[in-house]
């Protein structure tokens, strides 16, 4: 699987409208074959950069990266940002999500 953390600076007059600004690029990613998840949050610390998580099958990076719609978010959501975005990239062995070993939550009641 492919995991890749994307920081994303936006400017901050366009900070309140990222989610609909980024929203046909979200959605066409979430749609294609192969993506796990394409999520984002919104800094705690700086309220105009969003971290996007994503993960693909490893077979379907490629396929993304040469999509329309990953194209036209090269071109168009540039406009928005502040800086260029900060990504992290990584295959793991892993294939979703798991619990964490650290940290459980029992039975409530």
């Amino acid at each position: 699987m492919i995991i890749i953390n994307v920081r994303f600076p936006v400017l901050p007059e366009h900070a309140e409208q990222w989610p609909e600004l980024s929203r046909e690029f979200t959605e066409a990613t979430r749609a294609e074959p192969g993506n796990r998840w394409f999520t984002w949050s919104r800094s705690l610390d700086d309220p105009t950069e969003y971290v996007l998580l994503e993960a693909f099958d490893d077979d379907a990076a490629e396929a993304h990266v040469g999509s329309d719609h990953f194209k036209k978010a090269i071109a168009e959501l540039p406009r928005y940002l502040a800086a260029t975005p900060q990504i992290i990239n990584t295959v793991v062995p892993d294939d979703g999500w798991g619990p964490m070993g650290e940290m459980s939550v029992g039975p409530r009641g």
